[in-house]
């Protein structure tokens, strides 16, 4: 079920919402939990019942898991280890299978047939979830809670398909705070304008843009052609995206769940870390804490820090899908940030304005790679970027459209305040509402041309 579609707008929401509400206010405090989770088991199902049981499973297991860390005191780390080989399997088998017999039988010359298996929604997000619960677990950073709430910490509809990446300590003792069981008219109007202003960052602007990096990327072969496909694509992908992560914690603010900020105006950033730490940032720290960490991080020396870099961005471009692209999407920003390091200790410093440049162009270019259907496809934007070539003055005509408003969105990242985490403290009044109104109703315009998220993919 998509976030903006009029299914869930004008039922599905309205109905969990009410029905939730109802169950507390007559004090059914188990009840309403078990409402939300069993709806958000509905939500999942939506696009494919058959992996209700998948996501159930993963559940199962790892719940049990945790509370073996918990109470158990010899053997914690086979545990441990059983728990997050079941999950990197899991993920393993749906997500990569396939990848690994494409290439194993292009490698071999074999013949492996393919198993052809449909990609469950939100697994990459499920199965971090819970292996940075196995892992905090294992260190002692959990404590006990219901098998409810677990439930609803995995599967909370909002964040379930797409993120952000929670965080157990953050999440689970919501569902049981007072405050949180009592209807907030500030909650559901911030909530709502921010559900919104998503749905407008979809509609409006991603789903637009998406037909110019569509066409370029499948199309462009000169310097003004595939720049106004790549710049359409960084657009695209960051307003489809935050667009998500906007409407997932607007809704769960009418539930008053306070979801974490997944965003930070990326595009501002004057280095790859700064980028890192801007982007995606539930992913950043996940990377980060469980991943670099772990591998000693910066502790044991300069190129072995290097080295736990290129190795966690490698991890990251495989977790985003199974293809070589990625690899070499992660390889390129891991890559960044081992140059970015090894200036920072031996270079001068630049111009901050220099840096952004820099920074920006870094990003556009790795971009290709993530959205690229393979090497010919970014070979082919990438000689066009360059002007290899040629400009392309005939085709500069068909875009005059399309620049005046990647200008505006670029000048907008760079001088806009960030206002997720401003509007998710609004006070409701007339201004709010009317630019609620105003915003919901122009994303309703668009709604004959529904697609879902980029994220879904992934």
């Amino acid at each position: 079920m998509l976030f903006n579609s009029y299914g869930f707008i004008f039922a599905f929401l309205p109905v969990v919402l009410i029905m939730y509400f109802l169950f507390i206010k007559l004090r059914y405090f188990f009840i309403a939990k078990l409402w939300l989770a069993l709806s958000s088991l509905f939500f999942y199902g939506w696009w494919n019942m058959h992996y209700i049981p998948l996501i159930l499973l993963s559940i199962a297991v790892n719940y049990v898991v945790g509370r073996r860390l918990l109470s158990s005191t010899a053997r914690r780390s086979v545990i441990l280890i059983l728990g997050l080989s079941f999950n990197v399997l899991l993920l393993g088998y749906y997500k990569y299978a396939d990848f690994f017999i494409e290439n194993w039988n292009g490698f071999t010359g074999a013949n492996v047939p393919a198993l052809h298996l449909l990609l469950p929604l939100g697994i990459s997000f499920f199965t971090f979830t819970q292996i940075a619960y196995l892992v905090d677990a294992y260190r002692g950073r959990v404590q006990e809670y219901k098998l409810i709430n677990y439930i609803l910490f995995v599967t909370f509809f909002p964040h379930l398909i797409a993120g952000p990446i929670l965080h157990h300590k953050d999440m689970m003792p919501q569902f049981d705070r007072l405050r949180n069981k009592v209807w907030n008219w500030s909650n559901v109007m911030a909530g709502a304008l921010l559900f919104c202003i998503g749905l407008t960052k979809k509609m409006l602007i991603a789903d637009t843009l998406a037909g110019y990096a569509n066409n370029g990327f499948a199309n462009a072969t000169q310097f003004f052609d595939s720049w106004v496909a790549c710049l359409s694509y960084t657009f695209q992908i960051y307003y489809d995206f935050s667009g998500y992560t906007d409407m997932a914690i607007g809704v769960a603010l009418l539930f008053n769940i306070r979801l974490p900020q997944n965003f930070n105006s990326p595009y501002r950033a004057t280095s790859i870390q700064d980028f890192w730490r801007r982007w995606h940032i539930t992913l950043s720290h996940f990377l980060r804490d469980y991943i670099y960490i772990p591998l000693g991080g910066g502790r044991r020396g300069f190129w072995t820090a290097i080295r736990n870099v290129l190795i966690t961005f490698l991890i990251g471009g495989i977790w985003h899908g199974a293809s070589w692209m990625f690899i070499l999407w992660g390889l390129l920003h891991g890559g960044g940030q081992a140059v970015q390091r090894i200036w920072n200790r031996w270079g001068r410093p630049l111009p901050l304005a220099l840096c952004w440049l820099l920074t920006f162009s870094f990003i556009n270019v790795t971009w290709v790679f993530f959205r690229a259907h393979d090497m010919r496809q970014a070979s082919r934007l990438l000689r066009g970027m360059f002007g290899m070539n040629g400009l392309g003055l005939s085709t500069l005509a068909e875009s005059i459209l399309i620049l005046p408003v990647l200008a505006v969105l670029l000048l907008a990242m760079l001088t806009s305040p960030n206002l997720t985490e401003r509007l998710s403290k609004l006070r409701p009044n007339w201004r709010t509402s009317l630019l609620m109104a105003v915003l919901f109703m122009i994303s309703l315009l668009f709604f004959n041309r529904i697609t879902e998220f980029l994220y879904f993919n992934f």
